[in-house]
């Protein structure tokens, strides 16, 4: 569904009081003008920070900071000493013009509480819709547990021996559960795996000064592919679409419908000059368990298949997707089925190969076990629950300032000590919580500013603020580090994880070398073409990958030094017995 865009509003402005000395404004350190280094999205939004701050930045630990009647408070002294010293320079000029606090004249204190309680009204409006919105997701999600755990007492029951047969007869927890109908297992199968052209995509548009983001079903996609507002300088369009036909589909739709972008020559490939990656994130252990037993329980089920099938389509309204996924099917010679279409969206365990580098839906093929193993992370009593999963993130951008990014994850990316409320958080509504989504976050870092900040006002510098941004999670950064980290928690519990863990971060960092030798170039560009930065003062590109690959190349020494601990362990080990 489209949302309409939130109507401006005044907000609240820290500039009205710009000649008071000495007060300190929303999200704004004592020592944040002192610090040069401090990494640029601290600074492009006042209410919300990302990853990098913490480290520069020691005035601005633990939560975002955001307006209170307190902080307002303590500035309206202040606020009412420069009134009434405009109302002494005002009589002894001999002005019949007198600010009065009983007069119905404006005045700042009362401008800037007028637009504060405005904030505060929109702030408690926006809380509370979110508040109903996880009530109506949760009571969806409890609905479709409960036929989900019929399903898997039915499903065992065929594999149980006689005498739970025969205790079934006395004992209340042998007893059969009722059969989930076959309505009830289709619901069942589109509130995990949702039909595609149902599946609801993220569109946020970038201007000097304005953003505004909307809610649309894939099925409408196409027609926010062509044009974007005359404000804009980006458009960015998120799908939470995993590698596989419908991917492939969506991206060869995109890039056809606007001039290329320029080429990432060193971190992309020959024919195939865009970036992409792998991250992980957490899921619910549960939630894990349960997509993965739905997929392979239901799959096979021949009295769902029509209806499942028709539903796919049935909110589609884009002019060439169907076909295109259609003719793309017969090329691979693959059936478009739903349960083909929806199986990309299962994160990969860690053991389960690498999806980096992947090019074609062929490659992205798996084969999906029921089983979800054991992981020794569990072990540290902080990621109980949890589940540490993959999934690919891949970018598509265009040189009219348009921007694709597809991904099916829907995990925590931000660690803190609420991580077990995240884990919980319904998979609908994580986009809007940045505390949980790093996605999410991409967007409120900009929500109020737009690209006002941005070092240049393109694509390729959004790029790579989201592939920065995601590509060292997950992490305890944003919150002041108020939780474990990664390699902490892997240190007391080591196991052959470390290996993938490794890996991993090696990967992205040699992507991340790359790109930056790609922006480099696309500088010196520029420079030749007289193309000055948009905003000299804002963090470059180049400085927001310096910043992320030395933040990587740290988890990854760390991540190196506890494997080489391990081998000589267990060499120790070996020789001992030996």
């Amino acid at each position: 569904m489209n949302t309409p865009p939130i109507e401006d509003e005044p907000a609240w402005n820290p500039h009205m009081l710009e000649s008071i000395e000495h007060v300190q404004t929303r999200g704004q350190s004592p020592t944040s003008s002192e610090s040069p280094d401090r990494r640029h999205s601290s600074s492009a939004s006042s209410s919300t920070l990302t990853s990098g701050t913490y480290r520069e930045s020691s005035g601005l630990r633990g939560r975002r900071m955001k307006p209170s009647v307190t902080a307002t408070s303590s500035q309206l002294p202040a606020v009412r000493e420069m009134k009434e010293q405009s109302e002494k320079r005002t009589f002894l000029s001999g002005s019949t013009e007198v600010f009065s606090s009983h007069s119905g004249k404006s005045s700042i204190a009362s401008k800037a509480l007028q637009v504060f309680s405005k904030v505060v009204s929109r702030n408690i409006e926006k809380e509370e819709a979110r508040r109903k919105q996880l009530e109506r997701c949760d009571q969806e999600v409890q609905a479709q547990r409960d036929i989900y755990r019929r399903l898997v007492k039915w499903e065992a029951r065929k594999h149980r021996g006689w005498t739970d047969y025969l205790l079934s007869w006395v004992v209340d927890h042998f007893r059969e559960s009722p059969v989930p109908d076959v309505e009830e297992l289709k619901s069942l199968a589109r509130h995990y795996y949702p039909p595609r052209a149902e599946v609801k995509c993220h569109v946020c548009d970038f201007g000097e000064g304005r953003a505004e983001h909307r809610l649309v079903e894939l099925g409408r996609i196409e027609e926010f592919f062509n044009v974007k507002p005359d404000w804009a300088d980006v458009r960015w369009i998120h799908a939470p679409l995993g590698f596989g036909l419908m991917h492939s589909s969506v991206e060869d739709t995109f890039l056809h419908e606007g001039e290329q972008g320029r080429p990432f020559e060193s971190a992309g490939r020959s024919g195939f000059p865009y970036l992409m990656t792998e991250i992980l994130n957490f899921r619910h252990r549960d939630n894990f368990q349960e997509m993965r037993d739905v997929y392979l329980l239901l799959r096979d089920r021949v009295d769902l298949l029509d209806d499942l099938n028709e539903s796919t389509w049935k909110a589609d309204r884009n002019p060439s997707l169907h076909h295109d996924v259609q003719w793309r099917a017969g090329h691979l010679a693959q059936e478009p089925s739903y349960w083909n279409l929806v199986s990309s969206d299962m994160p990969w365990q860690l053991s389960e190969g690498l999806t980096m580098g992947d090019s074609t839906p062929m490659e992205g093929l798996q084969v999906i076990p029921r089983e979800v193993e054991d992981q020794t992370l569990c072990m540290f009593p902080f990621f109980k629950d949890s589940h540490l999963v993959r999934d690919p993130f891949r970018t598509f951008h265009r040189g009219d300032g348009f921007l694709l990014t597809m991904s099916p994850m829907s995990g925590v990316n931000y660690l803190d000590k609420e991580f077990s409320q995240h884990l919980a958080e319904p998979v609908d509504a994580v986009f809007d919580n940045e505390d949980i989504s790093a996605v999410g976050l991409c967007f409120k870092a900009f929500a109020d500013h737009g690209t006002s900040t941005w070092h240049r006002r393109t694509v390729e510098w959004f790029l790579i603020y989201i592939l920065t941004e995601l590509g060292i999670t997950p992490h305890p950064m944003r919150q002041g580090y108020n939780a474990p980290e990664l390699n902490s928690a892997y240190s007391a519990v080591i196991q052959d994880e470390l290996t993938f863990v490794t890996l991993n971060l090696k990967l992205k960092l040699t992507l991340f070398e790359s790109t930056l030798e790609d922006i480099k170039r696309f500088e010196v560009e520029d420079e030749k073409l007289g193309k000055p930065p948009d905003n000299p003062e804002g963090e470059s590109a180049i400085e927001r990958l310096e910043w992320a690959m030395s933040t990587i190349k740290s988890d990854y020494d760390c991540f190196e030094r506890l494997l080489v601990d391990l081998k000589q362990s267990l060499d120790a080990v070996s020789a001992s017995t030996s």
